[in-house]
Formats: C-alpha cells, structure tokens, sequence
C-alpha cells in the first residue's frame, strides 16, 4: 500500500517564541530617573476583601489571606491596613490589681488609653503619702491623749479588779503573790498563816509538824482552791479588758485616719470614676485598714526578717501591673506576630523562683501577648508558623467567645505557685490568618467553625494581566527595591528582560508574576554581579547572568540525569525512525526551578481482545489523571477504527525507564502516536519530540511547563547529535505561554530546530510520519493511502490471525482431547449377576 505524504507544516517563528519587552517603552533610560511605589500593585480582589474585613464591625469578620508565598502577603499587608484607616478606635489600657478578698482570681481594670500609667502613678503615691502621714497622725498630741486616757481608764480598770481580789484574799487570810517557775513568774494565791506567807504545797508539812491541825489544813486547800479558781476568772477579765483595750486602740486609730485615707482614696475615686475600679478601691481601702501596722513606721534595720517579708509582700499587693498601656498608639495597632507559640500569642503568667527550689506567682507576674496588643486594632498571623494544635485551638475559642483568658503555660511545674485565674479581657482585635488556597481548602472542609470565624477571603494573585501602565509599575517596585537595599540602579534594558522573566515565570506572554520576592532575588543578584564587575549600574546581561547562575545551583538533579543520557544509561534517540517508539517530554521539579526532560515512550501489539495495557497503571506507578488519559485514548481509538474492524489486539503501553510515580495527561498525545505506528507499522521520527494531551474527539489540549519541556529536549539534542531537523510538537494553545530563552530562538532562527503548534492528533501524526493521517470516504472509512487506512488493514489482519490462532488452538485442544480418552475394550464384559441381557 503506498501511503500519501503529507503537506508540509507551518512552524513556529522566532517572534512568536518569546514576549520581548521595548525598553523604549517603559519611558526611562535608567531607574534614578523614576520614583519608587508605596502602594501595593495588581492585587485589587484582595485589598476590596480587606476593606471590608478591616471596616466590619461585626463577629466573625476575621480574614484569611489566601495565595502563593512570594505574592506580597507578609510584607504588604501591614501597610496596606494603615492606609484602609489609620485613625485608632478607642483604645484602652489594661491593668491587672490583687483582689484582697479572693487572691487567686487578679481583677481586671480598663482605662482610656493613658489611663492605667496615671492610675499606677497615684496608686504609689497614695500609699507613700499614706506611709508618710500615718505616722504623724498617730504620733500627734490629739492621739497621744485619746490613747493615754484609753490607757489610763484600761488601767483603772484593771487596777480595781487586782485590788478587789487582793482586798477579799486579805480578809481571809490569804495574800496574792508571784512565783518562779520555769525561769518565768506568775501570780499565785497563798494562804498567810501565823503571820507569814506559806506557799500551798507546805500546809501538809505544817500539818505534819503540828502547827495547823489536818482540819485546818483542808480547810486551808479548800480555801485555796477557791480563791484560784477565782484567779482564773480574774485573768479572764483582764483579757477581756486587754481584747477590749485592743479595739478601742484600733477604733481609735480607725476614726483618727479615716479622714486621711478616706481622703486620699476619695481623689482617687473621683479620677478614675468607673464603677470597678471605685469597687477595687474600697477593697484597698478595708486592706489598708487591716493592714495599717505596715504604715505606722518606715522600714528600719531592727525590723526582724519576718516583718520585712510582711512587709515586701503587703506592699507589692498595692501595686498596678499594667499589661497593656496604649498612651503612645495614636493609629490603629497592627501587630505582626512572626512566632505564634502560645505564650507570644496569648500571655502568660510567669513564674518566679523563691530561691529554696519552689516557684510562685501573682498578679503581677501576668504578662500580655500580640492578640491583646492587637485589641482595638488587628493581628497578623501565618497559619504555617502556628506552632502547636493548642494554639489553633485556644485561637478558635478566642475569636469565637471574644474574650481571653490569660493562663499559666506551665504546667511542667506541679508545684510552687498558687493558681491563678485573672479576670478575663474582652478582644475585640481582627485577626488576619496568611495561607496558602489548599489550607484554607483544608480548614473549611475539616474545621466546622472556621467559616465563622473566618468570613472574609483575600485571595493574593500569583499573576497580573501585562499592561502598559503595569510594566512601569512593576519598573518602580524595583526602584523601591534598589532604594530600600542599596542595590545599584538599572538600565531600561535590564528592567526590561527582568519583566521578561516575570513573564516565564507564569509561563504565559499576556502575564507577569506577582510573586515579587523572586524578582526581587533575581534584581538582588544581578546588582551583586554587575558591582564584581566595578560597574555603577545594571544591564541586562547582568539579569541573565543572575538567571542562569540561580539555575545552576540548583540543577544538580538536571544534570544527573543529562549524563545518564549522555553516557546512555537512560536510553534516548534523537535521530532515525522507530515503530512504536516516540519521545515524549516530561516535567521534573526541583526546589525551585522546573526542568523538561524526554522519556522514550513505546508501545507493543499482539492478537488479543481489545485490550490496551497501560504499564505504570498495572505496577502501581500510575496516578489518577494518567489513568483517565489512557481511557481517553482507548475511547478516541474505539470511535476512529471500532465501526471498521475488529479490534482484535491486545497493547502495552509504557514509559520506559520510568522507576517512579507519574501523573498528568502531557502524554496522551504521544501514546496515541506509539499506538497508532506499532499497530500501523509505520516508524515515527524520533528528532522531533511531542507534548500534549488529546479529549475523545482527537483534539490536542494545552500543558503546563511548556517552556521548560523544549528546552529540555533542545538541550539533549545539543549533547547527543547535530541540531538540523530536531523539534517539538505543542498544543496550538500554548503558542502564548511560549518565552523560550535566546539559544533556542537563535536556533529557531537558523533553521536548526523546529516548533510546531498543533490542534490535531492528526496533524502530530503527519508530523512524525510524514504520511497523511486521515483521508476518508464520502460513505464512511478511509482512502488507501492514509495512516489510519494502514490502522484499518493491520486491525483486520490482526482478526483474521486472530481468528486462525483461535482455531488452530481449538483444534489442537480437542486433538488432546482426543487422546486422553481411554480405548474402548475389544471384548464386552460380562453382565452382572441377575442383570437381564440388553439392559443396563
């Protein structure tokens, strides 16, 4: 059969293989010519959405800040926010006091910003006014005399009550004296007989020697245990007179300084009216009363160390720990927390070694985090530096309850402090969360409160539409590059193949990064290497040089496995035809940058039942995507050749040498190719290499990676033969995605290497053949003279061999059959006992 050859196909030109940037166009000869941007560029959606977030007032109005790292996220966001609304709300200061009642639960006092430094200011001077003046009251003639006549009418008192006693012992023979006992003396009652004083244990003695008779003796005890018994009353009134004494003091003290601290304290309630902090105050107030031995003298060196912890304690509980002072904010806080463990977020309350290996804390050991710095105003967080679950946790609870609970993190030590329990804070802060799409993704489907709490999203775009006025956008970023870092200025044509390159690396002509911290690296090192050079100013050659030494340093990988190419470990034809063989171009991705490399990619045929075996899919090596692409093509193959023939075969299909996972639909295009040639046997040309995927109807669909595929190819081609007729098939579609660097062009321009757009299976097929793909007939087939009529005719021998092999195979199968039967007997065994002839 003598196939048609096909029409030549148009190729690509070098002007359609790269966007070129005029540098005429971007109006400067170099950047000193032009002032650098503030204003965050090509990201409109994001900042509408942060508007809104930042100006709604109502719950759950948090934002999370979706896209691609690099985009601008982190380092714009801040400023953006200032100029949404610099003017702060009203901001508060927060203090945390003891609650003399309850030490455990530390009250919180809320003040207008300023207000808690002037509140802990007349705190400390109220108590030293008060340690001043305490003394002076008490030590003033006034008091001196009120206490001596309390002293005077106390004495009185218990003067009256002695000389009562002493008077009734007396009378009746009895005297109240003092003994020594245990090196201390007390008051004792002793019976006076004949005149002398004789202590109770001697009356036996006396009685013994005949001196009192034994009736006089017990009549003496008797006596005695009386009158005791009436000491001990005695000593009970004293007490009562001493307990009574004790509160006239204190009542007198109490009424002598109620006007002076009441006074004192009054200036303070009338400063700072707000009903807690009045409500603290009278709870200073009754303490200061309690208390008021800290005051009646100053600290001394006779005071024992008791006294001095007494003291040290008592005074630190008057003390203000302001946690939050706002007086020097005037614009809306906007903290940025770039470690968000759970102590830098939500505070804590530190603990203090008391030196013996034990541990305390109080009120003012709490501390404030970002989120309460942030109040009034908002918190910047990244989702990927959140440190522990606990955090997204108790940053949930936060934002769901809008209040915060400031706790001890400690909780290694189990012992020491007491626990604490602060009054919790009302937060009224917005909270921004940066991620990327997948984690928002993620915590919309798996967190069933997160749409709640999190109700705006601010998508960054990784890419902006070219525009003029874009291009000279993007010229002044890198103008407030160059002024903020000390780089060297650049010439228009070194900004204009870095815009170049911001259009690689979108893979798209129409388009320019967003992701300013890779231009930025790339404006970075290209200043570096123009100052090796001594120069005062960046060129274009520079930019390229920074390019391709990036590249370079992290293309190890790339160059591995080019030498297994080279020294034909990995098994790679650029020259010649095969059948059933054809290179197809794959994606490998490093940590930074994308190589394209071709795999060989073949297919074998067989009878069969209509069965295409797709290799990677039978190993496990196979990805879902990869799988659904060999469905497409078993579909596109049943409709062209399944009405015409039986499709009596049976195909592998694989990537050979391919020792790993593999994914996409990139080479749907090439293993319909391979297919078509081993069933056909017509060889494929193994200089031009193919990507692309196919839908059921044979139409070629765009890829990713474009750029990165044809120079890898290109570059394989250099290292194993002499470019001449080399080239790459693509989809039509990615004619603009297409920014091919300039040795590629070059060659392009020379003839030495072809590109080639395709919308067609078809089409790909002449171009690897050279043989006309699909001729058909007014009723249905296919001219003769064709590829897929050549399908047709191989489809039908391979039936009919089918078909004879089926037979052949029958017939053997009832040979054997036949032979493993065994022989009939030559002679009729007899018939068994009282079985009738002819009966069985």
């Amino acid at each position: 059969m003598k196939l048609k050859e096909a029409a030549p196909v148009k190729e690509l030109t070098a002007r359609e293989l790269r966007w070129k940037c005029d540098p005429a166009s971007l109006g400067f000869e170099t950047t000193k010519e032009i002032e650098p941007i503030d204003e965050i560029i090509a990201q409109d959606r994001a900042l509408k959405a942060l508007k809104i977030g930042v100006e709604m007032e109502s719950p759950g109005y948090n934002i999370f800040i979706a896209g691609l790292s690099g985009t601008g996220k982190a380092s714009t966001v801040k400023n953006t926010l200032q100029t949404l609304s610099t003017q702060a709300s009203k901001l508060l200061d927060y203090v945390y006091v003891n609650n003399f009642s309850n030490p455990v639960e530390p009250i919180l006092l809320t003040f207008d910003a300023g207000g808690a430094k002037r509140f802990k200011s007349e705190i400390d001077l109220a108590i030293k006014y008060l340690t001043a003046k305490v003394p002076q009251v008490l030590e003033s003639e006034s008091y001196a005399e009120k206490r001596a006549r309390l002293m005077e009418q106390h004495n009185d008192q218990e003067n009256n009550l002695v000389s009562g006693f002493k008077k009734q012992l007396a009378e009746n023979n009895f005297h109240l004296g003092k003994i020594e006992a245990e090196g201390a003396s007390r008051a004792e009652v002793m019976p006076v007989i004949n005149g002398e004083v004789v202590p109770i244990y001697k009356i036996d003695e006396l009685s013994e020697k005949g001196q009192i008779t034994p009736e006089e003796a017990a009549e003496i005890v008797d006596q005695y245990n009386y009158y005791q018994e009436g000491l001990f009353k005695l000593y009970k009134k004293g007490m009562k007179l001493e307990q009574e004494l004790k509160e006239n003091l204190e009542n007198l003290e109490r009424e002598e300084l109620t006007g002076l601290i009441r006074g004192t304290l009054q200036a303070l309630k009338d400063h700072f009216p707000n009903e807690q902090t009045i409500a603290f105050l009278n709870l200073l107030e009754e303490d200061i009363f309690e208390n008021i031995a800290l005051f009646k003298a100053g600290d001394t060196e006779t005071d024992n160390e008791e006294f001095k912890l007494y003291r040290f304690a008592k005074t630190r509980s008057y003390d203000v720990n302001i946690i939050l002072d706002n007086s020097a904010v005037t614009e809306r806080p906007v903290v940025v927390e770039t470690s968000p463990n759970y102590t830098n977020l939500f505070g804590t309350i530190e603990r203090i070694s008391d030196g013996r290996g034990g541990y305390y804390a109080d009120f003012m050991n709490i501390k404030a985090g970002s989120l309460l710095k942030a109040n009034g105003g908002v918190l910047v967080l990244n989702f990927n530096h959140i440190e522990s679950p606990a955090v997204w946790r108790n940053l949930k609870k936060v934002l769901t309850y809008n209040q915060l609970q400031i706790q001890d993190t400690n909780v290694s030590l189990q012992f020491g402090p007491l626990f604490l329990k602060p009054q919790p804070i009302d937060i009224t802060a917005k909270v921004i969360l940066m991620g990327s799409n997948y984690t928002y993704s993620y915590l919309s489907a798996y967190e069933d409160d997160f749409k709640k709490i999190f109700k705006v999203k601010a998508d960054f775009d990784y890419e902006v539409k070219r525009s003029k006025e874009i291009l000279i956008q993007y010229s002044r970023v890198v103008k407030k590059l160059i002024n903020q870092e000390g780089l060297l200025d650049f010439s228009k044509n070194a900004v204009a193949y870095l815009l170049e390159d911001a259009a690689r690396y979108t893979g798209n002509q129409s388009r320019l990064t967003s992701r300013f911290s890779v231009l930025s690296d790339i404006a970075r090192e290209a200043s570096y290497w123009a100052k090796t050079e001594g120069l005062d100013l960046v060129h274009s050659k520079h930019v390229r040089k920074a390019i391709e030494e990036a590249r370079q340093r992290h293309n190890l990988y790339d160059e591995k496995m080019n030498d297994m190419i080279r020294e034909e470990r990995t098994l790679i034809e650029v020259d010649g035809e095969r059948t059933g063989q054809l290179n197809g171009l794959v994606i490998y991705s490093s940590d930074m940058f994308s190589y394209g490399k071709p795999t060989k990619i073949s297919a074998t045929i067989a009878p069969g039942n209509s069965s295409i075996v797709n290799v990677e899919r039978e190993v496990g090596f196979s990805g879902k995507i990869y799988n659904k692409a060999m469905a497409i093509i078993t579909g596109y193959f049943r409709e062209k050749f399944g009405l015409l023939a039986p499709l009596a075969f049976n195909a592998n299909i694989v990537f050979e040498q391919s020792y790993g996972g593999i994914d996409g639909d990139s080479a749907s295009a090439a293993q319909f190719c391979v297919l078509i040639s081993a069933l056909a046997k017509i060889p494929l040309k193994q200089s031009i290499a193919i990507t692309g995927s196919m839908n059921q109807k044979g139409e070629i669909q765009p890829i990713g990676g474009v750029n990165e595929k044809i120079e890898g190819f290109f570059n394989i081609v250099k290292m194993k033969s002499k470019p001449g007729n080399h080239g790459v098939i693509i989809p039509k579609q990615n004619m603009t995605d297409l920014m091919l660097n300039e040795e590629v062009i070059a060659a392009v321009k020379k003839g030495t290497f072809h590109i080639y757009a395709v919308s067609r299976i078809e089409e790909a097929l002449e171009l690897l053949t050279g043989i006309v793909a699909e001729d058909c007939l007014p009723a249905g087939g296919y001219h003769k003279n064709c590829i897929y009529a050549a399908t047709v005719a191989e489809l039908k021998k391979m039936f009919d061999l089918n078909k004879a092999l089926t037979r052949d195979h029958s017939h053997h199968k009832a040979a054997d059959k036949k032979k493993q039967q065994p022989a009939k007997p030559a002679v009729k065994p007899p018939a068994k006992k009282n079985q009738k002839p002819g009966r069985k």
